[in-house]
């Protein structure tokens, strides 16, 4: 199994400006053989293989000896880096690879080289020496790959891949007893099936007043001044604080969820389109829904359990379990109480319970409690022609 390991590395002033030098020549590497493999299409209708990237750097080696300076097996790791996002895009048409930039995360990559002493919290990175590491976590397993990165804020991380010798555990019987729905929301971040509601931290919201004196004072600088670096910066490790508390919230959440339940039950959520509203996009996008989501299905993978995500058009807060649907009711009504059957709903709760019985639309038979299999869930007047 497949498990990666991040730390945090406090490396002195000579290394730092290497490990600088390194991401630099990583990055030019990078967007000249982008640049080169583009070229080599529109002049020869052809591209460019990566074994033919591979000689060219050995020539550009000679033509430029700085490059020479730095660890060549992260250099090689570019043209691979490279080589799998034209993959990406010919296959499964991700977007065309992009230029990096200087600004924000840099990384490299070592395939091998790169040692761990325990004892005395130090790394060896190749050409770059020992360096002191925070050892938080201790791992058993074979390194892999190692990747150094730096994030905007200046600060330097490391991350360790390693295979153990642990095997995918078998999946645990899925039961709809065993099962909980959860609902993904603004006002509240998750409402379970249960009844159990998370409220929404709203992370950046609080930072905002401090984000908009940074941002001013930036706007005001001079660009490549010393001012401008140092207050950008500051913007990010105010971004950075956000992201590590969102980080937090959602890993516990999600560990929380997947050692209660055997199976969590959510929604297919159209991220990007719902983006498009100019009142909500913020808070959208904050949210790190789609974060949750990776989070819960790789860690029920390494623990068995089971992750179900239904359509984004099956469960409905307006659905009631009798069968009736509600036309009337809008984004502001946040209960509501069914004329069929005199039922009080909380539209959150019902939306959960209705993604957990579409879930295993097997069992649901449009009452309360589940039942045999073979019978189907009620029928949405809204696809009847």
């Amino acid at each position: 199994m497949l498990k990666a390991y991040r730390y945090r590395i406090y490396p002195t002033e000579e290394q730092a400006a290497f490990l600088n030098c390194q991401f630099g020549s990583v990055r030019y590497v990078y967007n000249w053989a982008l640049a080169l493999a583009t070229t080599t299409y529109q002049t020869q209708g052809q591209g460019i293989t990566r074994f033919q990237l591979d000689k060219r750097l050995t020539a550009l080696k000679q033509e430029l000896p700085w490059l020479g300076e730095v660890a060549s097996q992260p250099l090689q790791q570019a043209l691979v880096h490279l080589d799998k996002a034209f993959t990406r895009f010919f296959r499964e048409k991700k977007g065309y690879p992009r230029f990096k930039s200087k600004h924000g995360i840099q990384s490299a990559r070592y395939p091998q080289g790169v040692k761990m002493d325990w004892e005395n919290g130090v790394l060896y990175i190749p050409k770059a020496g020992w360096m002191r590491v925070i050892l938080s976590r201790q791992f058993v397993g074979a390194i892999k790959t190692v990747a150094l990165s730096r994030v905007p804020s200046g600060k330097f991380f490391v991350s360790v891949l390693v295979e153990d010798e642990n095997q995918v555990p078998a999946g645990v019987p899925e039961t709809f007893e065993r099962a909980v729905g959860g609902d993904l929301g603004l006002h509240d971040f998750l409402v379970l099936s249960t009844g159990e509601k998370y409220p929404h931290p709203q992370w950046l919201e609080r930072e905002r007043y401090r984000l908009k004196i940074l941002q001013r004072r930036l706007a005001q600088t001079t660009k490549g001044s010393k001012h401008r670096a140092k207050l950008r910066r500051q913007i990010a490790r105010l971004y950075e604080r956000v992201a590590n508390r969102r980080q937090d919230f959602l890993r516990k959440l999600s560990t929380d969820l997947i050692r209660r339940f055997d199976t969590v039950c959510l929604e297919d959520l159209n991220v990007a389109g719902m983006t498009h509203n100019r009142s909500l996009s913020r808070r959208i996008a904050q949210s790190g829904w789609a974060e949750f989501r990776r989070q819960l299905e790789y860690k029920a993978q390494w623990t068995g359990k089971h992750v179900r995500v239904i359509g984004r058009f099956d469960p409905s807060s307006r659905l009631c379990a009798c069968g009736y649907y509600n036309h009337q009711l809008t984004l502001a009504d946040r209960e509501w109480t069914c004329p069929q059957c005199g039922r009080h709903h909380d539209r959150d709760v019902l939306a959960a319970n209705n993604i957990k019985h579409f879930a295993f639309a097997e069992h649901y038979t449009g009452r309360d409690t589940p039942s045999g299999p073979g019978e189907r869930p009620p029928v949405d007047e809204r696809r009847q022609p």
